[in-house]
């Protein structure tokens, strides 16, 4: 048994946040993973290389003071930064994204998001659907629909990987396998702290050096094939087995196994709570091209604190330059490994802020336009897309809405939202994204 315990934290409105792990019976309603195996071979798995990153920006982002500055607009709407020029003619975007000006070319920021709600949870992000409208069970997060149509690249890897920490309460972890069951749940590896991992009675702390942990790994499956215990056992047993021994997701998991080099370009972040919320790492960025790289099919990350209901200018200004070195250290790490056409990037929050400063130079939760940025996934990258108003308040040019981007996600992956559908809990065929929406044009 192997548990991850992490801290907890709270978002406006006072709901707290614990992540937890469980492997062997992962704690899912008395499910060993044996089980979950066979769950996920009967649904008919079939195998590609492609990947998502997605990264989940808890909270709400700027939208205004990141990609989508408002110079005309009145001082208590256009805030404190100023926009600079990107390697893309035409572009601009913040003062304090420098990193991602000078690679504009290999990125898309979406500045016309619609169709959000008020409602701080990740369920529109990682489902591309609104939770008022979902059918018994649930819709599933996208990276359990691909658990469900494309199972795991390598039978040590599970397909769906989540590195956000679990929120317990909802309606922040509203996210999940939905309708599709505990089969294709995200593997959660990883929490807000690592020194609370135990692992089979022993403590993280002391099985710090790799080679103490692997040498663990090494043995049980030694004393495993000494005792017969894997003769006999079925498929899925020693496919379970594999999961929980293999070195290959451990090495994943083990960043002390990369270059210095790649470490130092990733960073280290910052270790103090921001807010309320979990230390801002950049290692799970690096983690999230580890696990694609070793076959995870789609990796959820969850990073930082965005809701700025005070001191909007005074939080951005700590907070945008982690996610600048986090998101540039990722895609440019992904060109350079040649991944950059199999492993698709997607950056968001749950809705945008409003265009007016509050009392407290803070800005509320704004859900009728907000920002995305894409790259990587062979796209068409070195463009904008879509526009505001002169107060950042409205699309007024080319809104997209989140099953756009989820049809153009699934569309880099093979698959066909047109065609493809999966079945609920009635047997009723389900299309993978609402109605009218198709890949975005822009992009393919």
């Amino acid at each position: 048994m192997l548990t991850i315990y992490g801290k907890s934290s709270r978002f406006c409105d006072g709901v707290s946040r614990r992540n937890f792990l469980k492997i062997g019976a992962l704690g899912l309603g008395g499910l060993a993973l044996p089980e979950l195996l066979q769950a996920e071979a009967n649904a008919g798995l079939r195998r590609s290389h492609k990947a998502i990153i997605m990264i989940y920006l808890p909270g709400g982002p700027p939208h205004q003071d990141m990609f989508d500055l408002k110079l005309e607009a009145p001082s208590e709407i256009r805030g404190e930064f100023k926009p600079i020029k990107t390697t893309v003619p035409g572009i601009q975007i913040c003062e304090h994204l420098p990193r991602l000006a000078a690679i504009m070319d290999k990125l898309v920021p979406i500045r016309s998001m619609v169709g959000a709600e008020d409602n701080h949870y990740d369920y529109q992000c990682l489902t591309g659907r609104l939770m008022r409208t979902q059918p018994p069970g649930g819709w599933p997060s996208i990276g359990s629909v691909i658990s469900k149509l494309q199972g795991p690249a390598k039978a040590a890897v599970p397909a769906f990987m989540g590195l956000e920490p679990k929120m317990q309460h909802r309606p922040y972890n509203s996210s999940g396998p939905g309708f599709l069951g505990v089969a294709h749940r995200s593997f959660r590896p990883e929490g807000d702290g690592k020194a609370d991992m135990v692992l089979n009675g022993v403590t993280l702390e002391r099985l710090a050096d790799r080679k103490t942990l692997l040498a663990s790994f090494d043995r049980f499956r030694r004393e495993v094939d000494a005792n017969g215990l894997m003769e006999g056992i079925d498929a899925f047993n020693e496919q379970a087995f594999g999961v929980l021994t293999s070195n290959r997701l451990s090495e994943a998991l083990d960043l002390q196994r990369e270059d210095k080099r790649t470490i130092e370009r990733y960073g280290q972040g910052d270790p103090k709570p921001h807010g309320d919320a979990a230390p801002m790492l950049m290692e799970q960025f690096l983690m999230a091209r580890r696990l694609v790289e070793a076959g995870a099919r789609c990796v959820t990350v969850a990073f930082g604190f965005w809701d700025y209901h005070g001191q909007n200018h005074k939080n951005a200004r700590a907070d945008l330059p982690l996610l600048d070195q986090g998101v540039v250290a990722l895609v440019e790490d992904l060109h350079e490994r040649g991944l950059d056409k199999d492993v698709s990037v997607v950056v968001w929050g749950e809705f945008g802020r409003t265009p007016t400063l509050n009392k407290d130079a803070g800005r509320d939760h704004w859900p009728r336009v907000s920002c995305a940025l894409l790259a990587c996934g062979g796209m068409k990258t070195g463009q904008v897309i879509g526009a505001t108003d002169r107060l950042g308040g409205e699309a007024v040019e080319r809104p997209v809405r989140f099953g756009e981007v989820f049809a153009t996600l699934y569309h880099n992956l093979g698959i066909d939202v047109s065609q493809t559908t999966i079945e609920d809990l009635s047997g009723r065929p389900q299309y993978l994204v609402e109605a009218g929406c198709q890949p975005m044009r822009e992009l393919i």
